[in-house]
């Protein structure tokens, strides 16, 4: 019995080491689902933005992910913060 335990704990393991990875994460579906319950992309584009740099956007990416408790991992933040720059902000790295 524990022959089998052993190799069936590692399959389920290695399975959700793959989903941890976030390597099945769209950043630009993500936003549309859940960034947008909060607002609008208008926040993005306004003249009075309060987000002025790449790591400013990066930060504030990680402010909302913490202050809603959304669990996204770092890799996914990354993507979602690549996607708004590419999308709205086009700011220097």
């Amino acid at each position: 019995m524990q022959l089998v335990f052993v190799p069936v704990t590692f399959i389920a393991l290695s399975a959700l080491a793959g989903y941890a990875t976030g390597a099945d994460f769209e950043a630009s579906s993500y936003h549309e689902q859940h960034c947008t319950r909060c607002h609008g992309s208008e926040v993005y584009t306004r003249d009075n933005r309060r987000v002025q740099s790449y790591q400013a956007l990066h930060a504030q990416v990680s402010r909302c992910d913490a202050n809603l408790a959304t669990g996204l991992f770092p890799d996914d933040i990354d993507s979602l913060v690549e996607h708004l720059n590419d999308r709205f902000y086009r700011f220097d790295k």
